[in-house]
C-alpha cells in the first residue's frame, strides 16, 4: 500500500500562497482571485487528467497484470523520461519561434520526465519516482520567470502550461513539494499569455489563427483554474470552448455536421499533423472539465463526438466530405487578407498521436455510445506512449499521452432506464439524473459490430497482437471474439 505523500508542510505552502502578476509577466492580464474568493463548490483534487478513482484503477490493473494496462505501464517504464535519475535543468526565460537561445525543448522534455515519474509513482508505489518529479517542478517554479519569442510563444504557454499543471497536481501531496510557488508560476507566466490570447489573438483578427493556437490556451486556463482553485477561470475556460470568438470554440473548430452524422473538422482543410493536435488538445480540455462535473464531452449533442469520428476515419484513411471554408488573416486594420481550405489535406494513416483511448473510453465506455472510427484509431495506436515516443521534435510532446494505460476503462452500465453516467468532480460517474445519450456519429451498418455499442469490443481487438514484458511476463493482447460484451 502506498504511503499518502502529504504532510504538514504541504500544508503550510498551501496556506500562503503570493497572488497576482509577477513584474517579468510579458503581457497584462486579470489578476486572479484567492482560492477563499472563488465562486462555487470547492474543486476536486486530483483533477486535472486523472481524478483518485483513475490512478488507483491503474495500480490495481497493473498489479493484476490486466490487459492492456500492463502492457500501457511497460510503455511508460520503457520511456527515458519516466526513469528516477532525471536531472532538470531550469531556465530563467524559455524562447520559442525567436530568442536567443531557442530553448524551449529544455522545458517540454523536463516536464514530460516530472508527469512520466509521477504517473509512475502513482501506479508503481515507488516513492523514487514521486521526489523527482518534484525535484524537477520545483527547479523550475524557482526559476521560470519568463517565456519569450515569436507568437510561437503563445504555444509554449499553453501547452507547457497545461502539462505543467498536470504534472504538478500529480504530487501537490507531496511533502517537499512547493505548491505555493507552483500556483504562482501558473498564475503569472503561463496563464497572462494564453488568457491574453484567447482575449487579444496577438493583434491580429479572430481567425487569423487556426483552431489548435486557442485551444492550447483554452487547455491552460482551464488547467490553471483548476489547479489554483479558482472558480472563475475555469468558467472563463469554459465559455469560451462554448462560445468563444476564435477557431478554437467548438461550433468554429467544428463548423458543420454533415448528413452522416460526421462533423467537420476545420483544420483538415491545413494539414493531418494539426488536425491532431487539435482533436488531442479539445480531447484534453473535456476530460479536464469532467473530472469536475461539466460535461463539455456531450456539450451541442456531443459535437465534439462527431468531429474526433471525422478526424479518426480521415485519418485512417477514409474519405470524408469538406464544406470549403474561407477565413479572415492579418492584423486588425492592417489589411487583411483572407485564404480558403477547399478541401481535406493528404494523409499517412501511419501518422498518429497518443490522443484516442481517452476520447473512445469516454464515448463507448463511460457513455456506452458506439464510436467505431475512434475505436478504430485507438486499437491502432495501442499502447500509447508519451513524450519521446513520437520523435523528438515538439509536435511529440504536444500531449502527455500514456492514454492505454489511463483511460481504459470498463463500460459503465446504465443505472436506470433512459439515463447515462454524467461528470462526477469525484471521478466516479452519475446514475439517474445524468446526461442523455446523445449522437453517435457512428454508421449504421449492420455488418459493422463496433457501431453496435456494446460491440465496440471489435475496434479494440484490432489491436490484436500487442506484447509487452512487464513485471517478467509477457503480456499478449488477443481477439475477443465477441466472448465479452466490451474490451478490458
Amino acid at each position: 500500500m502506498k504511503r499518502q505523500i502529504i504532510s504538514r508542510r504541504s500544508v503550510v505552502k498551501a496556506a500562503g500562497i503570493g497572488i497576482g502578476i509577477s513584474a517579468t509577466a510579458t503581457v497584462t492580464a486579470p489578476a486572479l482571485a484567492t482560492p477563499a474568493d472563488a465562486a462555487g463548490a470547492p474543486l476536486a483534487h486530483p483533477g486535472l487528467l486523472h481524478t483518485r478513482t483513475d490512478l488507483d484503477r491503474m495500480a490495481a490493473k497493473v498489479r493484476a497484470g490486466a490487459r492492456p494496462y500492463a502492457a500501457g505501464f511497460a510503455k511508460l517504464t520503457a520511456n527515458r523520461h519516466a526513469q528516477s535519475g532525471w536531472r532538470p535543468n531550469p531556465q530563467a526565460v524559455v524562447y520559442r519561434g525567436s530568442g536567443s537561445p531557442e530553448n524551449y525543448g529544455i522545458l517540454y522534455n523536463d516536464i514530460h520526465a516530472a508527469y512520466q515519474n509521477a504517473l509512475r509513482y502513482h501506479v508503481s508505489g515507488e516513492e523514487a519516482h514521486a521526489d523527482t518529479a518534484v525535484a524537477i517542478l520545483n527547479a523550475w517554479s524557482g526559476k521560470l520567470t519568463r517565456l519569450e519569442g515569436s507568437a510561437d510563444r503563445f504555444l509554449a504557454a499553453g501547452l507547457y502550461g497545461y502539462q505543467f499543471a498536470n504534472a504538478a497536481e500529480l504530487v501537490r501531496e507531496h511533502g517537499d513539494f512547493d505548491l505555493g510557488r507552483a500556483r504562482e508560476l501558473m498564475r503569472t507566466v503561463f496563464h497572462p499569455l494564453s488568457d491574453d490570447f484567447l482575449t487579444r489573438h496577438n493583434g491580429a483578427v479572430v481567425t487569423n489563427y487556426w483552431p489548435n493556437w486557442d485551444l492550447t490556451a483554452i487547455a491552460c486556463v482551464l488547467a490553471t483554474g483548476i489547479f489554483c482553485d479558482e472558480r472563475a477561470v475555469v468558467e472563463r475556460a469554459v465559455e469560451y470552448f462554448k462560445h468563444g470568438d476564435g477557431m478554437g470554440s467548438v461550433k468554429h473548430a467544428i463548423p458543420v455536421v454533415h448528413e452522416d452524422g460526421l462533423g467537420e473538422w476545420v483544420e483538415a482543410g491545413r494539414d493531418q499533423g494539426h488536425a491532431l493536435l487539435g482533436v488531442g488538445l479539445m480531447g484534453t480540455v473535456c476530460e479536464m472539465a469532467w473530472n469536475q462535473g461539466i460535461d463539455l464531452y456531450g456539450y451541442d449533442d456531443s459535437r465534439f463526438l462527431k468531429g474526433a469520428q471525422y478526424v479518426a476515419k480521415w485519418s485512417l484513411g477514409g474519405d470524408v466530405p469538406y464544406r470549403a471554408n474561407t477565413r479572415r488573416k492579418g492584423a486588425i486594420g492592417g489589411g487583411s487578407g483572407s485564404e480558403t481550405a477547399s478541401g481535406v489535406a493528404g494523409v499517412d494513416p501511419s501518422m498518429t498521436r497518443p490522443i484516442w483511448a481517452m476520447i473512445a473510453n469516454h464515448y463507448t465506455k463511460r457513455r456506452g455510445l458506439p464510436a467505431s472510427y475512434l475505436t478504430r484509431a485507438a486499437a491502432k495506436a495501442a499502447p500509447e506512449g508519451g513524450g519521446g515516443d513520437y520523435g523528438p521534435n515538439s509536435g511529440g510532446f504536444d500531449q502527455l499521452g500514456f492514454g492505454t494505460l489511463a483511460f481504459t476503462r470498463e463500460r459503465v452500465e446504465e443505472t436506470a432506464a433512459g439515463s447515462t453516467p454524467g461528470p462526477d468532480p469525484s471521478g466516479g460517474a452519475r446514475g439517474a439524473g445524468g446526461v442523455r445519450p446523445q449522437a453517435s456519429a457512428s454508421p449504421a451498418a449492420g455488418g459493422d459490430l463496433a457501431a453496435t455499442g456494446s460491440g465496440d469490443a471489435a475496434g479494440w481487438a484490432a489491436a490484436a497482437g500487442i506484447g509487452a514484458v512487464a513485471g517478467g511476463l509477457l503480456l499478449l493482447r488477443k481477439r475477443d471474439r465477441g466472448r465479452r460484451g466490451v474490451a478490458e
